[in-house]
């Protein structure tokens, strides 16, 4: 079996784009281009967000008041457009996390996966 059959099937991970998000924003403010080079980072290269996928979200997560947008300081590169995670969207965090754990739970007792 080839080492890229055993990659992770991308659409599991995108139902979880908006917790992931937010989860970065739990740490601090960031712009776009940060949350993703952040996820290529910790996922040491194995998830990459698409830049549709980011900014759709991003989108979606300002529309249900999870995040706030607001311009940074002009740099070399122009201002870039930052976010931060509200009040809603941290108790959003919480829940969406403690539910991560009890489904993980679930299925690494389904699946046979001991810790």
């Amino acid at each position: 079996m080839k080492n890229q059959d055993l990659s992770i099937d991308k659409e599991l991970i995108r139902g979880h784009i908006d917790t992931i998000l937010l989860n970065l924003l739990m740490e601090q403010d960031r712009y776009g281009y940060e949350m993703y080079r952040e996820v290529l980072t910790r996922s040491d290269g194995e998830y990459e967000l698409k830049e549709p996928s980011l900014y759709s979200a991003i989108r979606r997560l300002e529309g249900q008041k999870l995040i706030e947008g607001y311009w940074g300081e002009e740099t070399q590169g122009g201002r870039r457009k930052y976010y931060h995670i509200t009040a809603e969207g941290k108790e959003y965090t919480i829940r969406a996390r403690e539910a991560w754990i009890t489904a993980k739970r679930i299925l690494d007792k389904l699946t046979g996966v001991t810790q």
